[in-house]
């Protein structure tokens, strides 16, 4: 089974994705900041991130640049899911790496469909 890590530093938020991805038929892995995102995916790597941009610790954009600079990580699709919605931080977040961008709140057909964007599941 494919893993999804969401990386977001709050805990409702982290459950409420767990529950979605688990409906797509992902086991969810979680993260509270970029530090322990990097840790876990040291340890099993996820076929896709839900990435939150603002966090304690180290963010979301830091975790990118860091991970997308590991020789593993090309064929994880990151999804930016966060409250930033100013174009050029879009462009920012792209350019670094994500493959797509959520604006918080987010629901599950809003997720799905970024699924089937990025070809993670089959509409």
């Amino acid at each position: 089974m494919k893993a999804c890590l969401t990386v977001d530093d709050s805990k409702v938020v982290r459950k409420f994705a767990v529950k979605i991805i688990e409906q797509l038929g992902f086991k969810p892995l979680e993260a509270c900041d970029g530090k322990e995102a990097l840790e876990v995916c040291s340890k099993e790597m996820p076929a896709c991130i839900l990435l939150d941009w603002n966090m304690p610790v180290m963010d979301g954009m830091q975790f990118l640049k860091e991970f997308r600079a590991r020789s593993d990580s090309g064929g994880v699709i990151i999804i930016f899911c966060t409250t930033e919605n100013d174009m050029s931080k879009i462009q920012t977040a792209i350019a670094a790496g994500a493959n797509e961008y959520i604006m918080k709140p987010f629901d599950y057909d809003i997720v799905r469909d970024k699924f089937i964007q990025t070809r993670l599941i089959e509409s």
